[in-house]
């Protein structure tokens, strides 16, 4: 998840660390914090694959700033995980959200659709939090108000999510 939002970041225009860490943040940060004890090492990683460059910058005061830079591997990354992305990247909310905010670079219509067809499938999907002999167990079932609140609340976003799957998968053409 982390790689893909900085792949996809970088995408959109070279940043420097401070900057990528805050729109990282931004996107993932009220689930997930980001530390620099984390960024930093996946910069490295990825400048060690080729995927990103530094290109030292002058700074305002004194000390130079490191702009990061996509190079093309890091560009053919991005566009394999977006067309091809895992099971944990369809099925997990958190890392579908990071997929979804960067899926636009992936410019085939066509492809889009085959992505956006994996998560419709996985939405239609009988399921619950909870289950009962093994069903799913429905929100107007469970007597425990925080319980049916959680089960009203996961059925609306679904619901939500289902009808924007559909509607966007019909202008894509799929």
């Amino acid at each position: 998840m982390l790689e893909l939002a900085i792949l996809g970041f970088l995408h959109e225009r070279p940043l420097h660390g401070y900057d990528l860490r805050g729109r990282v943040a931004a996107l993932t940060g009220h689930v997930r914090p980001i530390a620099d004890g984390t960024l930093y090492p996946a910069i490295k990683r990825m400048e060690a694959k080729g995927w990103l460059e530094r290109k030292t910058q002058p700074g305002s005061a004194a000390a130079p700033r490191h702009m990061l830079h996509l190079r093309p591997a890091g560009e053919q990354e991005l566009l394999r995980r977006l067309r091809e992305p895992e099971e944990l990247d369809v099925s997990d909310e958190n890392r579908w959200f990071v997929l979804l905010a960067f899926l636009r670079h992936l410019r085939d219509p066509e492809a889009q659709a085959g992505v956006l067809r994996r998560r419709l499938a996985f939405l239609e999907l009988p399921s619950s939090f909870f289950y009962e002999d093994g069903r799913p167990v429905r929100a107007e079932n469970v007597d425990d108000p925080f319980r049916q609140g959680l089960l009203t609340i996961a059925r609306a976003t679904s619901e939500a999510e289902l009808h924007w799957l559909r509607t966007t998968l019909t202008d894509l053409g799929g």
